[in-house]
């Protein structure tokens, strides 16, 4: 018997809560001809387990310790055999079709290499989601933003992003991907821990030539800040640093060194606005996140893409233009306000 072409995998760790919760609508509505649920334990000290035995279709994958989102998805997916896969946050909660909606897409567009759904609150269901909304986009400078949600204003969901678009990322929390492409763009860095490596993956998929997509036909519904909340220190490191990464990775040789420059002065006006606003730990985090992007950047050298010669303001989704000139200093909150010179 030949497996599914789609493997849902749900990375849990210490998820208990979270599978007790989630995990049914998974079930419910991801039929069993279609996709293969497998929840991969990054060395959970729970009884996650536990929940998973009530469901006997679902297949639990235990790894030996936390190797974080990155690269606990990395020994994941090795493992798996189908021809699509799913990474999945423990926190969300899926609609009926949502499955369907994705895979139908992606066969339909031969260059499609990944896209993601529509993402919605789960405790606003009328509103976007923080984490990839209505799809992903990049400024000039690397700092990420989307469809209906840019910075902290986040925008209800009126039908105004209903058409499928071609995007820069596809959200990690709920990321549908082509093995292949996957794997022969190197996986999620490991480096990364977690945060912005489903955009570092994104990025070099579209620098190979493949597409991202946004399908609004799917639609789920994601909690949010499961394993770090909004403005924890290690979350705002881990955001800054990776971004700087990412950047040193990706951009085109021609212009990596003047535009991580100028990113760098951006983030330290971030970094003396939370420390004059009182915030200390967003400072220090922040100044840390620099410290050590410096400091290793040397041993990043080897995972440059030295031949990459794509100018990649002209990749779909990519803005040609700063998204924090524009959203704090010309007050432009949503994205339907923001000019596309291309």
């Amino acid at each position: 018997m030949n497996s599914p072409d789609v493997a849902v995998i749900i990375l849990c760790w210490n998820g208990r809560t979270f599978l007790e919760t989630f995990l049914p609508s998974v079930v419910e509505h991801t039929p069993a001809s279609l996709a293969r649920i497998i929840i991969a334990d990054n060395g959970s000290t729970d009884d996650s387990e536990e929940i998973v035995k009530k469901y006997s279709g679902v297949e639990w994958l235990p790894l030996n310790h936390n190797y974080g989102f990155s690269e606990g998805y990395n020994q994941a997916i090795a493992k798996t055999g189908s021809k699509w896969i799913v990474l999945l946050n423990q926190d969300v909660e899926v609609s009926c079709g949502w499955l369907n909606a994705l895979l139908s897409f992606a066969e339909q567009h031969p260059n499609l290499a990944a896209c993601q759904p529509k993402i919605l609150a789960l405790n606003r269901r009328t509103h976007f989601e923080y984490a990839g909304a209505a799809g992903g986009f990049l400024d000039k400078y690397g700092y990420p933003f989307c469809r209906g949600r840019i910075f902290d204003s986040i925008e209800e969901d009126n039908g105004q992003y209903n058409n499928a678009i071609e995007i820069a990322w596809a959200s990690g929390a709920c990321l549908f991907v082509k093995k292949d492409a996957y794997l022969n763009a190197g996986g999620l860095d490991s480096e990364f821990f977690a945060h912005m490596e489903e955009i570092d993956l994104c990025w070099r998929i579209k620098n190979s030539g493949m597409e991202v997509w946004y399908v609004p036909t799917s639609t789920v519904y994601h909690l949010g800040g499961g394993s770090l909340p909004q403005g924890n220190p290690k979350k705002v490191y881990l955001n800054f640093r990776n971004s700087l990464m990412m950047l040193y990775k990706n951009l085109p040789s021609n212009k990596r060194g003047r535009i991580i420059f100028l990113r760098i002065l951006i983030d330290h006006i971030a970094a003396y606005h939370a420390l004059f606003g009182g915030n200390t730990k967003e400072f220090k985090a922040i100044a840390k996140a620099h410290f050590h992007f410096l400091f290793k950047s040397g041993s990043w050298k080897k995972k440059q893409n030295q031949k990459n010669k794509t100018d990649y303001l002209k990749l779909s989704g990519f803005y040609n233009g700063s998204i924090v000139w524009k959203y704090f200093i010309q007050k432009k909150k949503i994205f339907g306000e923001l000019y596309w010179n291309k």
